[in-house]
């Protein structure tokens, strides 16, 4: 039963629900599972227009999220899909199809990046999902033609994937993404410290058993606990898996040898070393709550700041600092997604 809002949309375009099996997250260090579902979206006229090609934009969740979180109603507003159908449907929007990614891993997340302690999220990414989509819709299957957009998490896997393959992606839009670590992140070690300390017998493997026999992150410190454990499985895994953390649990003093490995995955550190795949971009568009929670508005400005110092060109490059937090932004993703598609159309 299709209803009229606030409880339904009426769609112009159509969202697709998949289910891809994928062979680079099968067998999984952490035994999530490899079934994952897809959400495709397609702009308003694709049946009618058989020989038209698109291009495309894969949209990449924060940390905790999973696919089916989209469709979540927040009171007075669209869901994410419905809004983006309705930018598509405004006369002169550049259409593009639309990716819903699902990276959800038992930890919150993986930074859709390959690590020994998570799974190949990257892998899946780049290897899997990029050709499942080119060859069942109708992209334009080339880099200049696709993007990758995300907040928080999702814009730090938005602002790395084009670094590393710039063979795949074209263009970036970072809302509030993970950047400039020692502001974001390590003002958390000292809390998880105490945490372990005061709660858990300094134990990681005690704190994992509590926060899932009991629901919800009912406690102050579930947070930063999860945040941590979850971003060092991502950044300094060793090879058989083993997550490193960047402190001394007891304590909260840094280890340097393993915050350098954090470091290397920063974008703002990893922009100069892949600065020829930036110049390449054809679009960037970053954004931040100016009082946002994690201050990943410093980090938003830094990486900005980087962009400029390898000669990227203004016009290719959006930056904007609004009055909001870290919560409640989903108001950017339409436009941003909007003028995304419009400089991958040419």
């Amino acid at each position: 039963m299709d209803l009229p809002p606030p409880w339904g949309h009426p769609w112009q375009g159509r969202l697709d629900e998949l289910l891809v099996d994928s062979q680079a997250l099968t067998g999984n260090p952490l035994g999530d599972p490899h079934r994952r579902p897809l959400y495709v979206y397609t702009p308003p006229r694709y049946d009618e227009e058989p020989g038209r090609r698109y291009p495309a934009v894969y949209l990449l969740q924060g940390l905790t999220g999973q696919v089916d979180m989209w469709r979540s109603r927040k009171a007075f507003s669209r869901t994410t899909p419905e809004s983006l159908d309705a930018w598509f449907s405004a006369e002169g929007a550049a259409p593009a199809i639309v990716v819903f990614v699902d990276a959800w891993t038992s930890l919150g997340g993986a930074q859709f990046l390959d690590s020994a302690a998570t799974g190949r999220y990257h892998t899946y990414l780049c290897e899997e999902l990029v050709p499942f989509v080119d060859a069942r819709y109708r992209t334009l299957p080339d880099a200049a033609h696709r993007g990758v957009s995300g907040k928080s998490s999702g814009g730090y896997g938005a602002m790395v994937t084009p670094m590393l393959r710039p063979d795949l992606f074209g263009g970036l839009v970072t809302h509030a993404g993970d950047a400039l670590f020692e502001a974001c992140y390590a003002p958390d070690f000292r809390e998880a410290a105490r945490a372990l300390r005061d709660g858990y017998d300094g134990s990681y493997d005690a704190f994992w058993a509590d926060l899932r026999s009991r629901p919800g992150r009912s406690k102050r410190t579930d947070g930063a606990l999860l945040n941590v454990w979850c971003m060092a499985a991502c950044y300094s895994a060793d090879t058989d898996g083993t997550v490193q953390l960047p402190f001394e649990p007891a304590t909260g003093r840094l280890l340097p040898e393993i915050w350098d490995r954090w470091l290397a995955w920063d974008p703002v550190r990893m922009a100069p070393v892949h600065a020829d795949a930036l110049r390449g971009l054809r679009a960037i568009w970053i954004d931040a709550g100016r009082s946002d929670d994690f201050y990943l508005d410093l980090g938003a400005d830094a990486f900005r700041g980087e962009l400029m110092s390898l000669g990227i060109e203004v016009d290719r490059l959006r930056f904007e600092l609004f009055d909001g937090t870290h919560s409640g932004i989903d108001w950017r993703y339409p436009e941003a997604v909007g003028w995304l598609a419009e400089r991958l159309s040419a």
